[in-house]
């Protein structure tokens, strides 16, 4: 028999209601019987397991110890108080949805901690404002910052957000107004602010990328969304490549490359081969992290496959393959003997030469690497030699972080995941095999963006209060502190008297209704920002209860449970808790009242029953209301089901005796193996047991008793084993199933030592399988009770082992016995035995000395645990002095793990020594470990700046070093502020945020680099330690010397019609110098051919320029420029527009062709064309005239269905027919490309089809001559019907 340690959810907790009818019924006297029911936060209890569904797997908890019946009998109540842990209110009515048992002491899944966390939060939550009172807007929902959508679904950007009024939305594209009005694609939400772009009707989602925020307002203020950036997911194609054999001598290292096209978001690299077998990874070959297959030593069975790269992309769900890498071994050893794979010497055996490890990646013996803090760091380290090195990692000065630490890819990489600043510092890899060893260094610096320390909150407040916002982050570098009010710049805001900002606080005193606005605050560094609305509302309203009145909550006997208050007011009220409508406020003791009101009972009894009253109070008046709590009996089982053996057919009666409160209604179920079990005609459910008639092989399994009410519910467990008639009873043993071993009996305590002690136990049956080991466990009442712990572990020979002891605890012991079936039951314990006790042996660890404050110093230490206090009263001697004097120690016993030494003086060593000590003695005399007094702000700042600028953008700062004694701390870094004061351009606006750079270390010079060429600049330097910044230095300012533009910005290609290409652009954001003109380039390309690059200048106010074609068929690519004095700054390149797609042809396109027939090149071509038909004609004439015959060619120069074989690029979803040069074509002597003639005759023009577009999109439907599938597919030559062909003939 085994009993589940589980308690239900609405059991562990309790139910609430009250009256349906009108609230005010308690109040008037009415009677109690019409309570309703609602819903409260259950409080959880650490290490217990409460999930949410309904009864699932109920045995996988750990099975309880039966309490024997002696113990039941004398101790009732303490066994309720350990069985009854939670109080978890339950809706009345929702039996059906899940009675939900408390597994025994499981580790928690993540949801369950976030559970506890969120109810944690809303015991002292902000208050809420209700919907009906007016309140500025605040942003419920938007899309996250970086978001990436898939290119064939519409777009959807979120914004909701909640105010009263309701309030209206508009967007920013870019910092712009984003017009949604004016593009017809564009729609918002109705009653939200989400945008939609939809392009079922054509569009490319490109167009539409970019940074994105959403502004909320009503009357009272304006909410900002995040800064949503958006980006449209890419699978760009595999570039084509030829590749040779990779030809390798046996042994040698070899590194495969795949180099994947960029995508967005970037592809899941893997390796296989050209016929999709997955490549065989293992110490030896590996995919490293950035895709590459490596190879420690290459063997002749690595040439059986080829290996092929594959790519695989997110939004698309393509997979593209590169072409295929085929090996070619050189060896010594020409027979790939399978039997030598598993020889010892494997390498000598084929031949090939021993090496010693060296790194393939990373190269060379250091190298440096920075993460962010929270993100994964990603450490690896791949290494060549015979034989294949192994790979061992470790950390200088510390050890890995075994909680976050985990090993990738056969030890090659380290992971260690959710990084936080401790985490920085050097680690090293150690590749070695039997010839040697090499290590490689990795310098990991950790820096973070901005996290919030003190996130600001809604702040509420009546007329007249002060109040005040805060916001407050970390990160490295320091994140930078902007406030908005209502979307714009604190700064430009209107005056308000009753507003003061100081850094990361705005204070409001003496509030009036005019200052409702929602603030913002900005804080950002380089590597990200945070963004948060806080509003302040200005309110006066009297208390009002925001709950259900006269609510009725029952919870069982010995449980937690809480009672809710919700209300709101404005001032905030004060809240206070009356039992029974008399006596004192109710705080202290058993109860405890949180910040929202909530009332917690710690642990229920039944004199707690009765009505509680919440009075809430504020100067404009007061609210109350009135729960009623109703105690109840738990629901227990008496008489448990017991383990059966029985044999086939025979009739099993299982009891369960049930024992609950009567004003509960009791539901009985069972479970069979876990799962609900089916009531056929062979058995009987009765209230107090379950009967099986006729018992088959199929009713073998475990049977779960579970005896629910509506609060709560108990488990019991039992195993029906089913044994077979034997027909032949000549093996019985054999023939009986096997089971888990029966319990160890009667333990006994010899040879009582001081440290040692003798146990001896019977062993319980095997059950039919040998039982191979025994572990002993211990349990101790002083400092985990009724917490058992593994001891020893012992072969199944045995039944008695001598156990080592340590000092003053008062052991008590239990047997397991283990078969490959799985574990007894844990046996009955032994009797008591307690050791003497002895001084410490050891002393406290990690043990510092850090300053708090400039006058002080905290030393702390981890404090020893119970197995090796070894004594009672244990405390600890802290003794210090100043360090390199002959002071007497100080010294002062603490029974904690800190003590703080005042009044010392600023940064000053000490040497410090912590010894523990109990009733027995002292531990042994400790080491001196060295600690610092606190900081103090530096003194001085640095003297003799100097500023060298070394180009447009960098200069070099030179200084000399400050006194040590007035950096007052450990010197952190020097540290430059500067800021552009202006540009020497003419009305041309900077911004003066002031800007940093560090320089760790005691140095002496450095540079400052990514400055605005052609600039004003200023710049102070201070000394930093650990406390901040000192004084600032004398203001040095210099001139940045003119530098190269930014690339011109919107730069676009327009097509109006064939003849013309429009070229518009803007100036570059940043001219970086007076600028002296652009630069054009272009060039005609078709396919793979080129054409010449005409090169165009411009003055610098010139922004439009219109080229005119030569040739209607190839694209033309730009690239644009812009120039000082300096050179030429960054490019921007832009193509014309694709020739129309052949399947749909555009009416833009159609509607040109009469433009064509009017032009002049077109007419002077028909006059060309036709004066060659008519020399065809008078040629043709002549030679029949004379009775010859011209030829005709055997063979065409150009076959009239060249074959195109297209070649795989990789890609399962992919051609790249269209990137393809087209077929007959020619470059011309200027440089353009032009295509070839038809080979058709012109006598047919106006006959053919309709029109329609080749291939390259050029359009031929007009001069398609008719032509009859025979002709076009026949043997004989066609090319004496055209023109051209003749005169080649008859040349």
């Amino acid at each position: 028999m085994r009993r589940l340690a589980a308690r239900g959810a609405a059991g562990d907790a309790g139910e609430v209601a009250a009256p349906a009818a009108d609230s005010s019924d308690s109040a008037q006297g009415r009677s109690p019987s019409s309570w309703r029911l609602i819903d409260l936060c259950a409080i959880w209890d650490a290490g217990v397991y409460l999930p949410s569904a309904a009864w699932n797997g109920a045995s996988s908890g750990v099975a309880r110890r039966r309490l024997n019946e002696a113990e039941r009998l004398s101790s009732v109540r303490e066994a309720q108080l350990k069985r009854l842990k939670v109080t978890r209110p339950r809706v009345l009515g929702s039996r059906e949805q899940g009675q939900v048992p408390r597994m025994a002491r499981q580790p928690l899944p993540p949801w369950v901690h976030a559970a506890f966390l969120l109810c944690l939060l809303s015991l002292g939550g902000a208050i809420e404002i209700p919907m009906d009172l007016t309140q500025p807007p605040t942003i419920t929902k938007q899309s996250v910052k970086d978001h990436i959508v898939d290119p064939r679904d519409n777009i959807l950007i979120e914004c909701e957000a909640k105010g009263n009024p309701a309030p209206s939305f508009h967007w920013t594209r870019n910092s712009r107004f984003f017009n949604i009005a004016k593009d017809p694609r564009v729609s918002m939400r109705r009653r939200s602010g989400t945008l939609v772009i939809d392009f079922r009707s054509g569009g490319r989602p490109e167009e539409y990328e970019g940074e994105y925020q959403c502004f909320a307002r009503n009357k009272f203020g304006t909410a900002l969304s995040n800064r949503i950036r958006l980006q449209v997911s890419k699978s760009p194609l595999w570039p084509k490549e030829n590749l040779d054999p990779v030809v390798v001598q046996e042994g040698a290292p070899l590194t495969l490359q795949c180099n994947p096209p960029p995508g967005l978001p970037s592809p899941v690299i893997f390796w296989m081969s050209s016929s999709m077998e997955p490549i065989t990874q293992d110490k030896r070959v590996s995919q490293g992290h950035n895709g590459d297959l490596y190879f420690s030593n290459v063997m002749l069975q690595d040439m059986q496959t080829d290996y092929s790269c594959n790519a695989r992309f997110h939004f698309t769900h393509t997979i593209q393959q590169k072409n295929p890498f085929t090996l070619k071994v050189l060896t010594n050893h020409p027979y790939n003997d399978s039997s030598l794979r598993n020889h010892p010497d494997m390498y000598s055996a084929r031949g090939v030469a021993e090496r010693t490890p060296s790194f393939m990646y990373p190269q060379g013996t250091a190298s440096s690497q920075m993460v962010l803090r929270g993100m994964d760091l990603l450490l690896e380290c791949i290494a060549s030699g015979v034989p294949t090195p192994d790979i061992a990692w470790y950390k200088k000065g510390g050890d890995l972080p075994s909680d976050k630490a985990k090993f990738e890819n056969f030890n090659k990489a380290l992971r260690i995941t959710n990084v936080s600043e401790e985490d920085s510092g050097e680690y090293f890899c150690l590749a070695s095999n039997k010839m040697g060893s090499i290590r490689h260094t990795i310098s990991v610096r950790v820096k973070a963006a901005p996290y919030w320390l003190d996130e600001p909150k809604n702040l509420i407040l009546a007329p007249g209060e002060d109040g005040r916002l805060v916001c407050r982050a970390n990160g490295n570098p320091k994140p930078t502190v902007q406030w908005m009010v209502n979307g714009e710049p604190l700064q430009s805001a209107p005056p308000n008297p009753n507003r003061e900002v100081a850094g990361d606080t705005i204070i409001f005193r003496d509030t009036q209704i005019s200052s409702r606005a929602v603030y913002q605050c900005n804080t950002s560094n380089e590597h990200g920002y945070l963004l948060a609305n806080a509003f302040v509302s200005v309110l006066d309203v009297p208390p009002r209860m925001l709950s259900p009145r006269n609510q009725l909550i029952r919870v069982i006997l010995y449980n937690r449970t809480r009672l809710d208050c919700p209300f709101f007011g404005s001032p905030i009220p004060t809240l206070r808790w009356f039992k029974n409508g008399q006596g004192s406020n109710l705080d202290g003791g058993n109860y405890h009242v949180y910040e929202n009101g909530s009332l917690e009972i710690k642990m229920i009894r039944k004199e707690d029953q009765g009505i509680y009253t919440c009075v809430a109070t504020n100067i404009l008046g007061k609210a109350e209301n009135q729960v009623r709590l109703e105690v109840k009996d738990p629901t227990r089982i008496y008489r448990m089901p017991e383990d059966q053996v029985a044999k086939r057919g025979t009739t099993v009666q299982l009891e369960c005796r049930v024992k609950h409160d009567p004003s509960l209604k009791l539901t009985v179920s069972w479970l069979k193996d876990d799962e609900p079990l089916y009531i056929g005609n062979r058995m009987k459910k009765e209230d107090d047991s379950l009967t099986i008639f006729g018992v088959a092989e199929r009713d073998q399994g475990s049977y779960t008793c579970v005896a629910s009410t509506e609060l709560d519910q108990d488990l019991a467990k039992a195993y029906l084993t089913v044994l077979a008639d034997q027909a032949t009873p000549t093996n019985r043993l054999a023939a009986l199933p096997k089971g888990r071993p029966d319990r160890p009996r009667d333990l006994e305590l010899t040879d009582l030592a001081e440290r040692s002690v003798r146990l001896t136990w019977i062993p319980g049956d095997d059950n039919n399988s040998p039982i191979t080991d025994y572990v002993v466990q211990f349990e101790e009442d002083q400092f985990q009770p009724g917490v058992w712990h593994d001891h020893s572990k012992y072969p199944g020979s045995v039944n008695s082992a001598v156990l080592r002891l340590s000092p003053y605890v008062n052991y008590q012991f239990r047997v397991i016995a283990v078969n490959e079936v799985g574990s007894s039951h844990p046996s009955l314990p032994s009797e008591r035995y307690r050791t003497s006790g002895a001084p410490p042996e050891s002393n406290p660890g990690d043990v510092k000395g850090e300053g708090t404050r400039k006058n002080n110093m905290e030393i702390t230490w981890t404090p020893m645990n119970a197995t090796s206090a070894f004594g009672p009263n244990l405390r600890y001697i802290v003794k210090w002095r100043r360090r390199e004097t002959r002071e007497a120690w100080n010294n002062v016993t603490v029974w904690g793990s800190r003590y703080v030494v005042g009044q010392t003086p600023v940064y000053v060593p000490y040497e410090i020594r912590v010894q523990a000590e109990n009733d027995f003695g002292k531990g042994p005399e400790p080491e001196s470990v060295i600690g610092y007094s606190g900081e103090d702000y530096p003194r001085a700042a640095p003297t003799e700046v100097k500023v060298r600028v070394m180009n447009s953008t960098a200069i070099s700062l030179q200084w000399n070093r400050v006194y040590p004694d007035t950096v007052q701390g450990q010197l952190r870094e020097y540290r430059a502020y500067y800021w552009r004061e202006s540009s020497l351009l003419k009305n041309l606006w900077v911004s003066q945020k002031r800007q940093q750079a560090s320089f760790p270390g005691d140095r002496l010079r450095g540079v400052v680099s990514r400055l605005f060429p052609y600039s004003n600049y200023k710049l102070e330097m201070v000394v930093v330690n650990g406390r901040g910044d000192g004084p600032r230095s004398e203001t040095k300012e210099f001139t940045t010397p003119e530098g190269v533009p930014s690339a011109p910005r919107r730069f676009r290609v327009r097509q109006p019609n064939l003849e013309t290409i429009n070229l518009e652009w803007d100036h570059p954001e940043h001219p970086n110098g007076i600028m002296t003109g652009y630069t054009l380039k272009y060039v005609a390309f078709n396919g793979t051919k080129v054409g010449k690059q005409i090169v165009e200048n411009f003055s610098p106010n010139q922004t439009k320029f219109t080229v005119q074609r030569t040739d209607p068929v190839s694209r033309y690519r730009f690239t644009l420029s812009a120039r000082t004095q300096v050179g030429s700054g960054e490019a921007v390149t832009e193509e014309s527009p694709a020739p129309p797609n052949e399947a749909t042809p555009t009416a833009a396109y159609t509607n040109n062709q009469a433009d064509i027939a009017t032009q002049g090149w077109f007419i002077g071509l028909m006059c060309a064309i036709a004066l060659l038909v008519l020399i065809l004609l008078i040629v043709c004439f002549i030679k029949r005239s004379r009775g010859g015959k011209y030829p005709v060619r055997e063979k065409k120069d150009v076959p009239l269905g060249p074959e195109d074989p297209k070649e795989e690029d990789g890609s399962f979803d992919y051609s790249d027919e269209d990137n393809k040069p087209l077929q007959g074509s020619q470059t011309s002597l200027d440089g353009t490309i032009k295509q070839q003639e038809s080979d058709d005759s012109l006598v047919d023009y106006g006959e053919g089809g309709e029109g329609q577009f080749n291939e390259d999109g050029s359009f031929i439907g007009q001069y398609t001559v008719k032509k009859d599938k025979e002709e076009t597919e026949g043997n004989e030559s066609s090319e004496a019907t055209s023109p051209v062909n003749a005169i080649y003939s008859l040349a």
